[in-house]
């Protein structure tokens, strides 16, 4: 008997480093008819039973037939119908066990139960009936009284037993020296038989529900844990912190993507498991392996990665032992690790959020008084003639500026919408020549032109977006875009690109060092900077300006000519919507907003 009784359906849900789960999910009752669903769904663990004792009944028809020719062929005593009748026998077992299969919501449906069952008990009975000489055939009753038990319900296979049984009465009465009454030794026979076939009914029965609750149990139990085990995994892949599992021979088991990027294996296509001192920045991690699998767990420790093609690696690690379950099992090291840079970036992240909040509430209070200073400037300045003194006034006035566009500055980084007095959000512009003016002054300013180069390739376009509000976003790029290129010919491009009904693109590149990950999750974060002289406004206020004129800023690492050579470098994309004149609209275009 095969032991996939329950119905299960089975999914397999793949979880990259941590493996394949197949969760299996039980779809039975768990009754004593659990080999069916319960929508009448065929088990493939009934389905097994069916084809073994067909199979088994076959070959039993052939044996019985084999049997009766070498009966007729040595004692010449056995009929040739007999030999026959087993032929016909064996070919409805071959038909049964090839082209009939079990279907229905109950185990063994009326019509099964005659192919399987009946026809059986009626080539047992004609054989019992006709017997000749010694040959006893009462014990081929037990087979179709087990089918019955084991592929059917109990009542059915009580029912079958009593069927035999009466078969057997009704044959000791027959063939007993008093036909009316039977001879006792044959009733005696055949009540001890038909006693028998119903307890083998009845236990086998018994035994058959038993052992498919009890499978279904264990099934339904490892379905639960498979599917423990698939959420286990996905909460450990979606982790920001790093785990490892590492064996007594330092090979990694199972990766997250975290440890991973930690490691620097982010995006490679490397084997599944693969060494920890493979690489030489590993060290420090295969000698906290080896201390915990020989001496036990290993609380926070600081380990630093010095890797060959990018800079260290900081991190926070602590490991657990597992313990070794069986005599062949071996513990097993798992590490979890936390990135120190990007815990400092998060706590520096969260104390500049809330000294900003802190510097909005001041920026609100200095603006009565600084505007009470710049009136009282103006009023001062109107009386005073000497240069000197209006110089002075003057520096007054541009301080008192400056200090209001700080206040502007911060104030817009917690303003989700423009004030009400604020400058008009869809403002038409020409994108070409307000980019060249600013980058123009910005230019002269910082005295770097033969680092920039500028290539215009949109001069008819013209965009919704305000002009100041462009010249604090461009101007912030390129002081970014100043802080980390080189001071090579063309270490900063401004390109400026209008497709003929899409909108209009201004990029900012430059040849600096590729951004480390934890900085670029967080580029446009408020608050969030890897200098620390910078507030960490710039881009936030940049992308909260795009938002507000319906433009989109992103950035990518991209690759640009440069001198003679191809360079890859930063880059800053604006995709800026387009106003079109109405000449200028595609065929078809009813409308553009």
């Amino acid at each position: 008997m095969t032991s996939d009784f329950a119905s299960t359906t089975v999914m397999a849900v793949p979880t990259s480093d941590f493996g394949s789960t197949a969760m299996a999910v039980p779809t039975s009752d768990f009754s004593s008819t659990a080999f069916l669903g319960r929508r009448g769904v065929l088990n493939p663990g009934y389905a097994r039973l069916w084809s073994t004792f067909m199979t088994a009944r076959a070959v039993f028809a052939a044996a019985l037939l084999l049997l009766h020719g070498a009966l007729r062929v040595v004692t010449h005593v056995t009929p040739w119908w007999v030999w026959w009748l087993s032929a016909l026998y064996l070919v409805v077992a071959v038909l049964v066990r090839w082209f009939v299969k079990p279907r229905g919501r109950m185990r063994l449906p009326g019509w099964q139960w005659l192919v399987a069952v009946g026809v059986d008990i009626a080539f047992f009975a004609v054989l019992l009936v006709t017997q000749q000489g010694a040959i006893n055939y009462t014990a081929l009753f037990a087979l179709p009284v087990l089918i019955a038990a084991v592929l059917g319900t109990r009542l059915l296979a009580m029912g079958s037993a009593a069927l035999v049984t009466l078969l057997l009465f009704g044959f000791a009465v027959l063939t007993g020296v008093h036909p009316l009454a039977g001879s006792a030794p044959d009733l005696a026979q055949a009540g001890l038989m038909g006693a028998g076939l119903l307890a083998l009914a009845w236990l086998t029965s018994v035994l058959s529900a038993r052992l498919a609750h009890e499978e279904a149990r264990g099934r339904m139990s490892r379905a639960e844990a498979r599917l423990q085990a698939l959420v286990n995994s996905m909460v450990i892949e979606g982790l920001s912190d790093g785990v490892l599992v590492v064996d007594s021979n330092c090979v990694v088991q199972a990766a997250n993507p975290a440890a991973n990027a930690m490691l620097g294996r982010a995006g490679e296509i490397l084997p599944r498991t693969f060494g920890i001192d493979d690489d030489p920045a590993w060290f420090h991690l295969a000698l906290l392996a080896r201390r915990t699998l020989a001496e036990g767990s290993v609380e926070a420790i600081e380990v630093i990665l010095r890797h060959a093609d990018r800079q260290f690696s900081r991190l926070q690690v602590r490991t657990q032992r597992t313990p070794a379950l069986g005599r062949l099992a071996r513990p097993l090291c798992v590490m979890f690790m936390q990135d120190l840079r990007e815990m400092e970036a998060r706590l520096r992240t969260e104390k500049l959020a809330a000294m900003g909040r802190i510097s909005a509430a001041v920026a609100h209070e200095i603006r009565n008084p600084l505007a009470a200073i710049r009136q009282a400037n103006a009023l001062l300045a109107e009386d005073l003639q000497q240069p000197m003194h209006q110089k002075l006034t003057d520096m007054v006035r541009q301080n008192a500026e400056r200090l209001g566009h700080i206040v502007d500055d911060v104030l817009d980084a917690v303003r989700v919408e423009p004030s009400a007095d604020g400058i008009q959000v869809h403002e038409d512009v020409a994108l070409d020549t307000l980019a060249e003016t600013i980058c123009a002054d910005w230019i002269a300013q910082h005295q770097t032109e033969g680092r920039v180069q500028c290539d215009w390739d949109a001069p008819a376009a013209r965009v919704r977006f305000n002009a100041e509000h462009l010249r604090r976003v461009l101007i912030n790029l390129l002081d970014n875009a100043d802080r980390y290129a080189s001071n090579r010919p063309g270490a900063i491009q401004v390109v400026s690109h209008a497709a003929e009904y899409g909108n209009a693109t201004l990029l900012v590149w430059s040849d600096g060092p590729a951004m480390e990950p934890s900085v670029r999750r967080h580029l446009f974060e408020p608050f969030f900077s890897s200098e620390s002289d910078s507030s960490g406004l710039g881009l936030f206020l940049c992308r909260e300006l795009c938002q507000r004129h319906g433009a989109e800023i992103a950035y990518g690492r991209t690759r640009r000519l440069q001198g003679r050579g191809v360079v890859e470098g930063n880059e800053f994309c604006l995709v800026l919507q387009r106003v079109l004149p109405i000449d200028a609209l595609p065929p078809d275009t009813p409308e553009l907003s």
